[in-house]
């Protein structure tokens, strides 16, 4: 191979390498402990996708009475209210108020080895918003927490 050839197979991999990079990221995995921790503390998606996937693998062993976890995306002014309606609400509606605009997304409440997952329309994010996802389980909100950061 000469060396134009090189140059050129060179910059082709160097072009093709940023493509890869240019990729929306339309997926969020978190993982929730018995400790009451997500593995994030900051969560990234593009508002480009069409949709945008939730989904939440309890790593802990303790049963979702006991130790059950969720993902709820809100805007991140709106958590503590919808973390004290999702304990109104109940287990019977995985500590979600059901209906609330507020709530942009929810998974199902899971116990430890269980794994859940759900859908967020991307339209429903804007590139810059405010957003948090929590665990609505009752007393998990205060400390189970992050930042989702939406990009273009």
């Amino acid at each position: 191979m000469n060396r134009t050839s090189k140059a050129l197979l060179g910059l082709a991999l160097l072009a093709s390498a940023g493509l890869v990079h240019a990729a929306p990221n339309c997926t969020i995995k978190l993982k929730g402990n018995d400790a009451m921790q997500f593995d994030l503390k900051t969560a990234t998606v593009s508002a480009a996708c069409p949709t945008i996937t939730i989904e939440l693998a309890h790593t802990g062993k303790l049963p979702a009475n006991v130790m059950g976890h969720n993902i709820v995306v809100s805007a991140t002014g709106d958590v503590s209210a919808v973390a004290a309606a999702g304990m109104k609400a109940g287990a019977a509606a995985a500590y979600v108020p059901k209906a609330d605009v507020r709530v942009l997304a929810a998974t199902a409440v899971i116990g430890g080895g269980a794994k859940t997952s759900t859908k967020l329309p991307g339209k429903k994010l804007k590139a810059g918003g405010d957003y948090s996802f929590f665990c609505s389980f009752p007393g998990h909100a205060g400390i189970m927490k992050g930042k989702l950061v939406v990009t273009k």
